[in-house]
């Protein structure tokens, strides 16, 4: 078995301190040694897991996602679609439920068989991590070698792998929502295309701006191709968790975070994750047309859900209904003076834009060109600029 403490140290060695998962009873040490002595965020689901810390890659970070293999299927999405396309290396640890020959619930025994294959087929790099920790010690040699070619790199788990790492007592820290303002007048409607115009007309040179895939990050970009914008390709749902990441990993930063209301649906746990985590720095912009616009407006269940109500329940410090473009003006005007994580819910109209350009340039290289601004702008503010 390995010794936990000095494994979990060696990462640290490496500049690995910063996690995101869900628990799982074989990698229980590993994620009790990152909640006791590093950054670790809980997430609602191994895909948002995955999402948190691509963010915080963004931001600087050497980030880890923490995962029992029959989670593995709710990383797919980002895997394939976020971390892939945009060249983010995420280093991850993935239990072996179910291993052949070691007896295990009946729900682990298809997974435990297709585990490595599933990996294969999302080309991710991957190993079986040695119970011995100097060949342990080798292997994340090996491994942060690998993420600094830009892509994931996961460790499969066997059973007994790690020694025993008592959980410190956690502190239960709770938010608490400090405005809420529902629905109270008839809605505009606006076009989506006006929105992202009034939201990025606030943009400065500390912002940062997050699309949701579809409609949403190919209408900003028409509107301004800059280089403190990210276009989400894929990884539906994923963007609030992925602005999570951005906005705990650079706090310097305003980190705006346009999503729209079948991304968040599909993801609506992360609500819970990011209304506790309460990132001061993040305003989070649902701009809902109650339709998937980008495959032929087929209705979304979005007219039922009080998303403000929600996000409230789940600790925004603010969550407001957003009737017009005014309204969302003097949102957006407040929020610059005041920060605070908010939550802003703004119903538009269906698009009637079929013919919408695309980003010219690849996903890696809007990635690249946020992270060169990212760091720009941090040598700048530390006096290191010519």
């Amino acid at each position: 078995m390995i010794n936990t403490k000095s494994f979990g140290k060696e990462l640290k060695k490496l500049g690995f301190d910063f996690y995101s998962g869900v628990p799982c009873s074989f990698l229980k040490n590993l994620i009790n040694f990152a909640i006791n002595e590093c950054e670790y965020i809980g997430a609602a689901n191994e895909g948002d897991a995955v999402a948190i810390a691509s963010g915080a890659l963004l931001g600087g970070k050497k980030p880890v996602v923490l995962m029992q293999n029959s989670g593995l299927a709710n990383a797919v999405s980002p895997l394939v679609s976020l971390n892939y396309p945009f060249r983010i290396p995420v280093l991850g640890f993935v239990s072996w439920r179910g291993e052949p020959g070691d007896p295990d619930e009946p729900q682990h025994e298809l997974m435990g068989r297709i585990t490595t294959k599933l990996l294969d087929s999302m080309q991710v790099k991957w190993m079986y991590l040695s119970d011995d920790l100097k060949k342990a010690k080798r292997q994340l040699l090996l491994a942060a070698q690998y993420i600094e070619s830009n892509r994931p790199f996961f460790f499969v788990v066997r059973k007994g792998t790690f020694e025993p790492e008592n959980l410190q007592k956690q502190e239960h820290s709770f938010t608490v929502n400090k405005v809420t303002r529902g629905q109270h007048a008839s809605n505009q409607l606006p076009p989506r295309q006006e929105a992202l115009r009034m939201i990025n007309a606030w943009k400065d040179s500390q912002t940062v701006q997050l699309a949701t895939t579809g409609k949403t990050g190919r209408q900003l970009y028409e509107i301004e191709d800059a280089c403190n914008n990210l276009y989400m390709v894929g990884s539906m749902g994923c963007v609030g968790s992925f602005g999570l990441g951005l906005a705990l990993s650079q706090p310097r930063f305003d980190i705006v975070v346009i999503d729209g209301d079948g991304s968040l649906l599909m993801r609506m746990g992360s609500l819970a994750t990011i209304g506790y985590c309460n990132p001061q720095n993040m305003i989070h912009i649902l701009l809902d047309n109650n339709a998937h616009d980008s495959t032929g407006g087929q209705k979304t269940v979005s007219h039922n859900v009080n998303f403000v109500n929600i996000a409230s329940a789940c600790g925004y410090s603010q969550s407001v209904y957003v009737h017009n473009l005014d309204e969302l003006n003097a949102c957006l005007e407040k929020w610059k003076m005041t920060k605070g994580l908010t939550f802003l819910h703004l119903k538009i109209s269906s698009s009637t834009e079929d013919q919408l350009s695309r980003p010219a340039s690849k996903p890696y290289e809007v990635k690249e060109r946020l992270q060169k601004f990212l760091n720009r702008n941090f040598s700048e503010s530390n006096g290191e600029g010519s």
